[in-house]
């Protein structure tokens, strides 16, 4: 069997650029080992609760959010962030701080000393670093805002978005890449900041926004749209080069041809992949390491649970020894997540920093949840509804070198023509910074099959 273009992997990534690639009007194939499309982003309806197992937010500021929200005709169920949320919470000696929103909650509140907030004023006085310098997030960070901004603040954002990551190992200019800009224009990240402001240029963030029931919504509407071209329960054992295009092994289920191949998978298993074909690509994807991560949901009655909840959740930096990461107030951030009278929260656990209790059994797991709320956020009682959900393989570490490793990857196609790979481990792990990727890998492909050489490249964004 022969097609145009052959995408392997059903999550969002290979969703989105097979739904790119097809309405252009090309044949696609789209393979996928499990039976559930959408990868990670799962979303679960249980004794009136909605849990998110992966991904639990859209980011309005990435254009291709809301490109897709209207394309598929998902505005109708489109839901922005509750008006609950009025604090940033951090853990701060065994308690939560709360600390107002807005850009200056940090100078106002008591989390950071005063020494530390005067630091942070003083950002615009450091002298410029060196340009190139392949910085980590902590070194850059103490360098421009002060020791203790960056591990009290910096290191759990980090870990919250990147899934226990370090600040001290992921690279600055690889997942923060406009705060490297701005010092690099303005020589200083503050005076960055307030010129871009003064400019109306557009400053790094996010206005969060899911749909009714999660995230899913998505995968599952991509999948519809896909219809037959979807092929789903079968597995991939390798990618091979042919004259015109590229022959998939699918074991006991034949071959397919392709004239283009799209790798939209975990980056070791695309390393698996490309192993014969593209051995640089192989070796760059195999690089990127994923530690595993769990998500613990607990739904509790309200009168149950002594803290307001006022928030998106809570962080905490790893010198607080805490068993968890972070915490997702569910409830709060958007409608229909618990019934009338209760609250969902989420616990999140593992990463690089504790990768041993992402392991540990569902039992084990929901009692080290139950003893972090009940210490942190004032939980009594047993919670009326639980759940667990493992990731072996977690989100991807951006450490020093990614730029690097993503130069190889995006270089695919010049080494093999009609070659493609798009993921999560290109620009950033969130939902639409894949849809970002997809949508240029589809554009990509889009000119090779239509004998353009031209490439778009798959650039790191913040």
């Amino acid at each position: 069997m022969s097609t145009d273009v052959i995408v392997i992997g059903g999550g969002v990534s290979g969703l989105a650029t097979a739904h790119g690639l097809r309405q252009r009007g090309h044949h696609v194939v789209l393979l996928e080992r499990q039976a559930q499309l959408g990868g990670s982003a799962v979303s679960e309806h249980f004794d009136g609760f909605l849990m998110e197992h992966g991904p639990s937010t859209m980011n309005a500021l990435v254009p291709a959010a809301n490109e897709f929200s209207r394309d598929l005709g998902l505005e109708d169920l489109r839901c922005d962030l509750g008006d609950g949320i009025r604090r940033r919470y951090l853990v701060s000696g065994g308690e939560l701080a709360g600390i107002p929103m807005g850009p200056l909650g940090f100078l106002t509140a008591g989390y950071l000393s005063p020494w530390a907030r005067l630091r942070i004023l003083a950002e615009f006085l450091v002298p410029h670093g060196s340009p190139g310098e392949d910085e980590s997030v902590m070194e850059f960070c103490v360098r421009r805002f002060g020791r203790e901004f960056a591990e009290r603040v910096m290191d759990p954002m980090v870990a919250g978005i990147y899934g226990g990551g370090r600040a001290s190992e992921l690279s600055v200019a690889a997942i923060f890449p406009m705060l490297v800009a701005l010092e690099e224009k303005y020589g200083s990240v503050t005076l960055g900041i307030m010129h871009r402001r003064r400019e109306g240029g557009k400053m790094p963030g996010s206005r969060l926004f899911s749909w009714r029931d999660g995230i899913a919504t998505l995968a599952r509407t991509l999948a519809g749209e896909l219809g037959d071209c979807i092929r789903s329960g079968v597995t991939v054992r390798g990618v091979s080069a042919t004259p015109g295009g590229y022959s998939v092994d699918l074991g006991r289920d034949g071959r397919l041809h392709g004239k283009a191949v799209v790798v939209a998978t975990q980056a070791h298993v695309a390393a698996q992949l490309l192993a014969d074909v593209d051995p640089l690509g192989a070796a760059a994807a195999d690089n990127i390491k994923a530690p595993p991560l769990a998500v613990v949901f607990l739904g509790y009655r309200r009168c149950d649970v002594a803290h307001p909840l006022d928030g998106l959740g809570f962080l905490a930096a790893e010198a607080e020894g805490r068993d968890i990461l972070g915490c997702q107030f569910s409830s709060t951030m958007f409608p229909g997540r618990a019934p009338e009278g209760y609250v969902a929260v989420s616990a999140y656990v593992g990463g690089v920093r504790a990768p041993h209790l992402a392991r540990l059994p569902g039992p084990e797991l929901l009692e080290l949840a139950r003893g972090e709320f009940a210490d942190l956020i004032g939980t009594a009682g047993e919670p009326v509804a639980a759940k667990v959900r493992h990731w072996p393989v977690g989100l991807p570490q951006y450490t020093a070198g990614h730029r690097g490793l993503v130069t190889d990857l995006s270089q695919s196609h010049e080494r093999r023509p009609g070659l493609f790979l798009t993921g999560n481990y290109f620009a950033g792990p969130s939902v639409a910074t894949c849809l970002s990727v997809a949508q240029k890998t589809a554009l990509a492909a889009h000119a090779h099959l239509r004998g353009g050489e031209q490439v778009l490249p798959q650039r790191t964004v913040s």
